[in-house]
């Protein structure tokens, strides 16, 4: 295989509190999929950081700001978040969220 492989029962469950937990998926220097899963109530709290972010909606449902707009995201609903700008997130209704980084998130791997 020439791809980097990363299977979903060997990633650790990185709980960051709040009924909130992240999965490391693949990387590479220039991108990173993560899973971030939460509970009915949780907040993604409000932050930024110099990365582009894209947030696929796997499940559940959640209002997602950026900057002073807020938009309701369901299941297969996705936003891109460009570098440098305030966004978060709360968690309507139990689900999970895959966060794709550019580059990748250094920070996130000295966790």
């Amino acid at each position: 295989m020439k791809g980097i492989v990363q299977h979903h029962q060997d990633t650790k469950v990185i709980p960051l509190g709040g009924g909130t937990d992240r999965r490391i998926l693949s990387y590479d220097d220039s991108l990173m999929a993560v899973e971030v899963s939460f509970e009915t109530g949780s907040e993604g709290a409000p932050h930024t950081h110099p990365h582009t972010q894209l947030s696929y909606v796997l499940s559940g449902s959640f209002r997602y700001s950026v900057e002073d707009e807020s938009v309701i995201l369901n299941p297969g609903d996705s936003i891109v978040v460009p570098s440098g700008l305030v966004h978060g997130t709360v968690c309507l209704e139990k689900g999970v969220l895959l966060d794709v980084f550019t580059p990748k998130r250094d920070d996130f791997l000295k966790a």
